[in-house]
């Protein structure tokens, strides 16, 4: 009987637990086969999120694009993340009881957010509708993102703000591992980093 409960229980874990689905589809249809979003992900407006490949969401993050969403290829977005395309905490308090109800209430935010292509998000941050990130930009844990953000910053705090160049980091990688770096994949780095 012991073992019978423990299957039980072990097949139950297996069929709830998060786990990641590959193979999503962008706002205009198109299938994008790398990427994946956890199972315990909820992404409001699926159909208006635009989707580039090879992007991971993970688990636990509220993925807004109701307001218009673009996430570039390679992009990252870690463990509970908010992305927001609208905001209403003005509207509540402009409309009140009378908010409830309302298409558009006043005060009501709405803005595309984009972020960039090969860039990271890090656990427990949110980003503000209307941002915009560059490529290869690196969010840090716990950060509150709102505004524009060029290519290769490093960005952390509430509010974010840039501390550090995310190509600098990666010289450092790279001089530290030069001998064990493919030389075809550091040509390539090289020349997306340079816009190539």
């Amino acid at each position: 009987m012991k073992g019978l409960k423990r299957l039980l229980a072990d097949g139950w874990q297996r069929l709830v637990a998060p786990r990641m689905v590959y193979g999503q589809r962008s706002a205009d249809g198109s299938l994008r086969v790398h990427s994946r979003i956890g199972t315990h992900t909820h992404v409001e407006a699926r159909g208006a999120l635009e989707l580039g490949d090879h992007v991971f969401i993970g688990q636990f993050n509220f993925i807004d694009a109701s307001g218009g969403l673009r996430i570039d290829e390679g992009c990252q977005v870690t463990n509970h993340v908010s992305v927001l395309t609208h905001s209403s905490h003005r509207a509540l308090r402009l409309e009140r009881e009378r908010y409830w109800g309302h298409d558009a209430p006043a005060g009501l935010q709405r803005e595309p957010v984009v972020l960039g292509a090969w860039s990271f998000i890090g656990p427990h941050s949110t980003i503000a509708p209307g941002t915009r990130l560059g490529r290869g930009v690196l969010v840090k844990a716990y950060s509150y993102v709102a505004g524009e953000v060029p290519d290769f910053a490093v960005v952390e705090g509430q509010p974010a703000r840039v501390v550090g160049d995310t190509r600098e980091l990666d010289r450092a990688w790279i001089e530290r591992h030069a001998g064990d770096y493919d030389p075809e994949a550091r040509a390539a780095y090289e020349a997306w980093v340079r816009g190539a």
